[in-house]
């Protein structure tokens, strides 16, 4: 029987590995579940990541922090051809179940993967 073990760990410390120091682009906002944001000036859409990465041997913490970097310079991307400087009311999305949550994202881990997959909306918004 294959591992399927869901977590939610916390976005404060994905957000502070050195990957995404160093990854995201730090003029680009995120907000996660219901975080207050300034006004939006424009909405390009909601998107959608899936991604998923080598589980093997690695703590289901560090495989899932790993996953959900990919995930959010997936958004970044977004943003960038959309011409917006931030994702707002991002969420779990995995398997197709939305997770609104401020401060956790979900992850399912297994003996070989890990995968997050979020959703978020891409703006536009006030400084």
């Amino acid at each position: 029987m294959a591992r399927d073990t869901r977590h939610n760990f916390p976005v404060g410390d994905a957000m502070a590995t050195s990957g995404a120091r160093e990854k995201l682009d730090p003029e680009i906002k995120f907000f996660f579940g219901t975080q207050k944001h300034p006004k939006v000036l424009q909405r390009f859409g909601e998107w959608g990541t899936n991604k998923k990465t080598n589980a093997f041997g690695k703590d289901d913490k560090v495989a899932c922090e790993w996953a959900f970097l990919s995930a959010m310079l997936e958004l970044q991307e977004r943003v960038r051809k959309e011409g917006g400087n931030a994702v707002i009311n991002i969420k779990s999305n995995y398997r197709g179940k939305e997770t609104v949550n401020n401060e956790t994202y979900e992850c399912g881990a297994g003996a070989i993967m890990a995968g997050v997959a979020l959703k978020g909306t891409v703006v536009r918004i006030g400084r």
